[in-house]
């Protein structure tokens, strides 16, 4: 069975989210659309002159995909709160996989609200970010 918004108890796991594999492109596209032009996400040798081997992702890139999973599973308008905490950087070329699991249920002000524990990991299992997300569920019986 597919859990939902309204069927979620804690425990429960969202469907995971991957994205990637990050190229160069990607990351050029996203400082154009973002307005994000800092050159150590898209100059190989600024990267280097600050002890970098490459060029990584913005940060706000991958907040961007853990968004995408919350709500990809509970829809825009059920989303009450995001927050993360950057802990690794993602470098060019990896592939992000973004999980969420319920980890509490309550009652508040008539409705169900969830908390979703969010994280987005490497291949290798590294984590580079962590979050949470609050969604509402049905109207509580």
């Amino acid at each position: 069975m597919t859990v939902t918004p309204t069927t979620a108890q804690v425990g429960d796991s969202l469907p995971p989210l991957t994205f990637g594999p990050i190229s160069r492109s990607t990351l050029a596209l996203y400082a154009g659309a973002s307005g994000d032009h800092n050159p150590i996400h898209i100059d190989l040798d600024f990267a280097r002159a600050a002890g970098m081997d490459d060029v990584f992702a913005h940060g706000m890139l991958s907040m961007a995909q853990l968004g995408r999973l919350a709500t990809d599973w509970a829809g825009q308008d059920r989303l009450r709160s995001l927050s993360t905490r950057f802990t690794a950087i993602t470098p060019v070329g990896a592939v992000l996989t973004c999980t969420g699991q319920v980890t509490h249920r309550h009652e508040e002000h008539g409705r169900v609200l969830l908390t979703v524990k969010l994280a987005a990991h490497l291949e290798d299992g590294t984590q580079t970010l962590r979050g949470e997300a609050k969604i509402c569920g049905t109207a509580a019986p």
